[in-house]
């Protein structure tokens, strides 16, 4: 019986672990294009941008050692050429061929492209992989120019401006993650960067970027200029399918899995950014966060060893951005209500979403006995938190 997983970031090395912490003693392969060990992704757009000291050492899911000590075979910088579902192989680049018994899909996602952008000549970076978060780190004392105000686009903007640089974040919508927080939580964000110094701009549209000297510059459609140094792109990423595809898995945003991450083969599981999941109570949801990677990557070695109850994890996120600290719990909608306790002037909050009396979803700022409490609270009635009679 032998396991091979393909997507070496931290969902996929987390299948390994937890197998080997459980005793299981089976061939593992874990195969990851980038050539570096496993690593976190959340310390590249926070620390390590942040200038912290072993920032990048800490990313490291373990060091090169754990591996051959656990007797895990790891390919680093090989790209898988194609998964064979009717021989139980995958096809490596060199036509190594492995066999599986059971194979886990933890391809990960990309940073969607902005074709304007890329062929534009002038500078252009994206976030995704510990090589990018390294260029990045040059130009953080500069202008920098950030389209999207999505997470990595603030957490960016908060380096920049921590670093002594100047960060324009341009949006498209009204306000930054209002498709996330809805109005009222995006604003409390909107508020923060522009008193930290960020010039946000909001419902706005970039039209045309050019190369200019050594920079960029990029008009928008109130016709206005932005110069910059450099220019981010983050509007988003989209799921790595194409060997899931290619392999004849079921595909629709994502590789869709039932409620214990199995997809339209049995042999097959799919984790983290890549997986589109039948969540038993939130219905079908794919999230891009570190808690899902790790937690996931988890689950399906448990559902190796013989543990075969569905996933139903909440999703959880966290963001810190200058002296700001959020953890966010459960799923919401723009348009769901938003209960709202603690001091707004000094943003210390917790917060909870509710949708026809029933809360869906909770997020605390900068107040850390919360956790617990949201977590707790996440579909029940509202009129039952008793800590929002308390306060």
């Amino acid at each position: 019986m032998s396991v091979v997983i393909i997507g070496a970031g931290l969902a996929g090395a987390s299948v390994a672990t937890e197998l080997r912490e459980r005793g299981d003693t089976r061939p593992i392969t874990l195969i990851g294009a980038e050539p570096h060990l496993p690593y976190e992704r959340p310390p590249l757009s926070k620390d390590l941008l942040l200038g912290k000291q072993d920032a990048e050492a800490k990313a490291f899911v373990h060091d090169d050692t754990w591996y051959s000590e656990h007797d895990v075979e790891l390919l680093t910088d090989t790209t898988v050429h194609e998964v064979d579902l009717d021989a139980a192989e995958v096809v490596l680049p060199d036509g190594r061929r492995l066999a599986f018994d059971q194979l886990v899909l933890a391809t990960g996602s990309s940073p969607r492209p902005l074709p304007m952008a890329d062929d534009s000549g002038a500078p252009v970076a994206y976030l995704r992989t510990l090589d990018d978060a390294h260029a990045l780190l040059a130009h953080l004392p500069e202008r920098v120019a950030i389209i999207g105000g999505g997470w990595i686009g603030l957490e960016v903007a908060a380096a920049v401006q921590q670093a002594g640089g100047q960060a324009i974040v341009l949006v498209r919508d009204a306000l930054p993650l209002q498709a996330v927080l809805g109005n009222d939580m995006a604003q409390v964000f909107a508020d923060l960067h522009r008193e930290h110094g960020v010039d946000l701009r909001t419902g706005v549209n970039v039209t045309s970027i050019s190369s200019h000297g050594q920079g960029a510059v990029l008009t928008l459609d109130d016709k206005s200029q932005v110069e910059a140094d450099l220019v981010l792109v983050g509007i988003g990423a989209e799921p790595n399918v194409d060997l899931a595809r290619g392999a004849g898995l079921k595909v629709d945003d994502g590789v869709l899995v039932d409620a214990h991450l199995r997809t339209s083969d049995p042999r097959v599981f799919a984790i983290g950014d890549i997986a589109n999941h039948d969540h038993p109570r939130l219905g079908r949801l794919r999230v891009e966060h570190w808690d899902t990677a790790l937690q996931q990557g988890k689950y399906v070695a448990r559902q190796l060893t013989g543990d075969d109850s569905p996933y139903e994890r909440q999703p959880y996120f966290f963001t810190d951005q200058y002296d700001l600290g959020m953890e966010y719990v459960g799923r919401s909608k723009p348009d769901d209500q938003t209960v709202v306790t603690g001091d707004r002037a000094a943003r210390t909050m917790r917060v909870l979403w509710v949708r026809d009396g029933t809360v869906v979803a909770g997020m605390h700022l900068n107040d850390w006995d919360a956790t617990s409490p949201l977590k707790q609270a996440i579909g029940r009635r509202v009129d039952d938190v008793e800590w929002l009679d308390a306060d």
